[in-house]
């Protein structure tokens, strides 16, 4: 039994995610009930957090960044499945975005920051507390602004993406699965890059270590791999003709994505929490 036919009968599971190694258009994610994010419909996903996010563009406070990255964290944390990917983000985010404070910091204009508090100084060059904060605002932006996309990236599928906006925003399918099949060749890639490496290894071809070797290892995988994309662009090509690709100005799905009153209930709810932070500190955070 392979995996596509364990699949069909035993569900997969949230923890498992989407990026399961099985076809992805096989079977949706089964998710518990208290992880919400997984049944609602992509575009809702993708909508919802539209708007704080057009926000934290144009802020420069640090209270705004900072509510918008604990609300994102909140929805992070009750509607998607608590798995290893998920706590390295979480405490990566606010290191990265520590990181990039201390960064911009470095490189703002000491003539146009607050100069009332030093924070270091070696020779003629000084840090003041003014830089540091605009340093730490604009780190804080990038961090809720990536916090709130995984809203959508940890808990769709690509497939979805695709089924709903086809359905929904009537985009032509012809385009839509299209990119999709150019998206799974990717994977397809790494495995067929997985197996040239370990066909060297075992020929004992380019052996060696330093930086030459690699380099002559790298060159032995490049014809091969076009190989393999060809072929395998032209086992797509057929198998879309098969099927009559692009014959129709409509095709049937196996697999609806519904636009729900859950999906409404999940952007109205997350436009009005990010109307009310917006409101509460808009005389410190814009600019």
């Amino acid at each position: 039994m392979n995996a596509v036919e364990k699949s069909t009968v035993e569900p997969l599971t949230a923890a498992q995610g989407v990026h399961a190694p099985v076809d992805p258009y096989a079977q949706r994610v089964a998710a518990s009930p208290v992880r919400f994010l997984y049944p609602l419909n992509p575009l809702a996903k993708l909508a919802a957090p539209i708007p704080a996010i057009v926000l934290l563009v144009f802020v420069r406070d640090l209270a705004t960044p900072a509510a918008f990255l604990l609300l994102a964290y909140a929805i992070l944390l009750v509607g998607v499945s608590f798995t290893r990917r998920l706590v390295l983000l979480l405490v990566a985010l606010p290191l990265g975005a520590a990181l990039i404070g201390l960064s911009f910091s470095l490189w703002t204009d000491a003539s146009r920051v607050d100069q009332s508090v030093v924070i270091w100084q070696i020779g003629e060059w000084t840090l003041y507390g003014g830089a540091l904060e605009v340093g730490m605002a604009t780190g804080l932006r990038i961090a809720a602004i990536v916090a709130l996309t995984l809203i959508a990236g940890l808990s769709t599928a690509g497939p979805d993406v695709v089924r709903a906006s086809v359905q929904q925003l009537r985009v032509p399918y012809r385009i839509g699965y299209t990119a999709l099949a150019a998206f799974r060749f990717v994977p397809r890639f790494g495995h067929e890059l997985d197996v040239i490496r370990q066909a060297h290894r075992v020929r004992g071809a380019h052996g060696g270590r330093g930086p030459f070797a690699a380099v002559a290892r790298w060159f032995g995988y490049i014809v091969p791999l076009l190989a393999g994309a060809i072929r395998h662009a032209e086992r797509v090509a057929l198998a879309m003709d098969a099927r009559a690709f692009g014959a129709y100005p409509d095709r049937t799905e196996r697999h609806l994505v519904p636009f729900r009153a859950r999906d409404v209930v999940f952007i109205v709810l997350l436009w009005a929490v990010s109307a009310i932070i917006a409101w509460t500190l808009f005389p410190w955070g814009l600019a």
